[in-house]
């Protein structure tokens, strides 16, 4: 199951209290000797993380807490300014993500760098584990990448060959002779059953030769044809036939059909 970018977050906030904790003790002791303890409980007081926790410095934010507002008597002594910088981000990043918020993958990667930093800065172990968490998040972000640039490149190619190899439609299709000089009527665009049966209408619909001529029979076309003649003749086909159709105009081409089939004309 795929790591979410909190939950890398959250591992590297757990590596950074266990590898800053024995550091923070060392140095405590070195300062105020015994007393160190009494000294972290008046430090955590006056804030949220003092019940239950007391000196036990068992959340990273009370760690985090302590290195800053001991920085001057204690840790300046051992730490530069950007580690201070360092301490101070990761509270904010410990409080974004005890507050649930979403990291994205820089975001992520940030806080992975900056814990790296710190434990790195005092020698701590864990800062190999934050490095490898580092590296797989790196590969992570370069697979979406790849994946990212691959789904672009396949739908440029797709695009850009569809639009080198299909010609504009008003290449291919040539309009009929009445649409391309004006005189085309809509009204004669639709095949009228009844206009055929008085003899009217054009040559298309009305002559039964001029009509097959132009008409393609499909498969569907063919079957009901073939059923009717059946019908009128072996008793064979069947007595009712639903005409079905996608599209305009399908169902009376259809009745043409018949119309012209058993009309004795042709």
């Amino acid at each position: 199951m795929a790591i979410t970018n909190h939950e890398r977050v959250g591992k590297a906030l757990e590596l950074l209290k266990t590898g800053v904790l024995p550091f923070i003790e060392r140095e405590l002791k070195a300062k105020y000797g015994n007393a160190w303890a009494f000294e972290v409980k008046d430090i955590l007081a006056d804030t949220r993380l003092a019940a239950g926790k007391g000196e036990s410095l068992q959340d990273v934010a009370a760690s985090l807490v302590v290195m800053d507002r001991k920085w001057g008597e204690v840790f300046r002594q051992v730490l530069g300014k950007s580690e201070r910088s360092l301490v101070n981000e990761l509270l904010a990043v410990r409080n974004a993500w005890a507050h649930q918020e979403p990291f994205s993958s820089d975001d992520a990667y940030r806080a992975l760098d900056s814990a790296g930093r710190l434990l790195a800065a005092i020698s701590a172990p864990q800062a190999d584990d934050v490095e490898k968490m580092k590296m797989e998040l790196l590969r992570v972000r370069f697979d979406e990448q790849a994946r990212s640039e691959k789904r672009k490149s396949a739908s440029t190619a797709v695009e850009s060959g569809v639009a080198g190899n299909l010609k504009p439609w008003r290449e291919v299709v040539m309009p009929h002779a009445d649409v391309a000089s004006g005189r085309y009527q809509q009204a004669e665009f639709a095949a009228d059953l009844w206009q055929v049966h008085l003899g009217e209408g054009s040559d298309e619909y009305r002559d039964p030769v001029e009509f097959f001529r132009r008409t393609y029979l499909t498969e569907s076309l063919q079957a009901m044809l073939v059923g009717a003649v059946k019908r009128l003749t072996s008793g064979g086909g069947d007595p009712v036939v639903q005409l079905q159709t996608n599209f305009g105009g399908g169902k009376t081409h259809s009745m043409l059909a018949l119309y012209h089939l058993f009309s004795g004309i042709a």
